[in-house]
């Protein structure tokens, strides 16, 4: 029983102060508010559609709507409120003094509204201090429940913001991907021929900075590979190519798959040397890695067509040499390199 008393004790009381606060948060002047502002205020008629003042423009006063109505445009994406009768807004800059205007105030009907300033409101405080300091708490009460609003719609617009940002990383990742999916072969990892083309326009769009060298390289007896082991092992070998291609090519040179079992090495900066060294470096690891197939193959004997390029050329034109340098390789039995006959060297 005196749990059940104590109880019905209790909800009245906190009905009570949920009402109080109700209250005292609440803009609207009570009737003897509204009577002693009446009193001192001065009124202003506003027609529909006619600001009172703009957002972040300074001011010293305070308004009591008498008729019609205000509505406050915070601005961005924050709520429009709208005010009636015998409600209060501009209340800080009466407080503060020239406090810069949080929101636009425009008439929505034909108004009226009370206006006082700060000589206006000492008046108020003499005749009924009491009454005036309810409204100063009620006022301080509402302009922290405002802020507690803002605050909730900051933090809301925040996360909204990390969200965009976050999708932004993710579509900007997924683009890069798409880009390198485009360009890159998909067996390999090597460049494919679009990859290829794109090096060439970059190389183009900075003057003298074209490939100096290019090796062709094309796999000997490759179908008979997929032809007697599968084309999983055939698919081995090309990839066993291509990781001895991206070991001599540096930052600035391209390794590609040109398509089937047809690769290029194009070097950025190269002499007959380092042409013939790059060219005998692919034959002898092709040959290093047959010495320690067993009966599965991890590689097979490649042909390699190798010119000096000339930067005024172009790709048809280096291609063509080096081709033909390729062909004259196979046709004395492959697994050799062959130099293109325009070359200034033929070692």
């Amino acid at each position: 029983m005196t749990g059940k008393f104590a109880t019905n004790v209790c909800e009245p009381e906190s009905g009570i102060a949920q009402t109080a606060m109700a209250d005292i948060v609440h803009a609207v002047l009570s009737a003897g508010e509204f009577a002693l502002f009446t009193e001192f205020g001065r009124h202003r008629p506003l027609r529909a559609g006619e600001h009172l003042f703009l957002r972040n423009q300074s001011g010293s006063t305070m308004y009591v709507i008498v008729t019609g109505g205000i509505e406050l445009d915070f601005g961005e994406d924050l709520v429009v409120k709208t005010l009636g009768p015998h409600e209060f807004f501009g209340e800080l800059g009466l407080l503060i003094g020239d406090h810069p205007r949080s929101a636009d105030a425009r008439a929505t009907t034909d108004s009226l509204v009370l206006e006082l300033d700060n000589a206006d409101f000492q008046r108020l405080v003499d005749r009924d201090p009491g009454l005036v300091a309810y409204f100063l708490r009620r006022t301080i009460m509402r302009v922290v429940s405002n802020e507690q609003v803002l605050i909730r719609q900051l933090r809301r617009r925040n996360h909204d913001l990390e969200t965009a940002l976050d999708n932004l990383y993710v579509t900007t990742h997924q683009l890069t991907h798409t880009r390198e999916l485009v360009r890159t072969d998909e067996l390999t990892g090597l460049h494919n021929r679009r990859g290829l083309a794109l090096y060439l326009q970059e190389c183009r769009s900075h003057e003298g900075d074209a490939p100096q060298g290019l090796l062709l390289i094309d796999c000997d007896h490759f179908k008979q590979v997929n032809d007697e082991h599968g084309h999983q092992a055939g698919d081995r070998v090309l990839q066993s190519i291509a990781n001895i291609l991206r070991s001599v090519a540096n930052e600035q040179d391209r390794a590609c798959r040109l398509g089937g079992d047809e690769f290029c090495l194009l070097l950025r900066v190269a002499d007959a040397d380092s042409l013939q060294h790059a060219a005998e470096f692919i034959l002898g690891a092709v040959h290093g890695l047959m010495g320690r197939s067993n009966l599965q193959p991890h590689v097979c004997p490649v042909s390699i067509g190798v010119c000096l390029i000339d930067p005024l050329g172009d790709w048809s034109d280096w291609y063509a040499r080096a081709d033909n340098a390729l062909y004259q390789a196979k046709r004395l039995g492959g697994n050799r390199l062959h130099w293109s006959r325009s070359a200034t060297v033929a070692p």
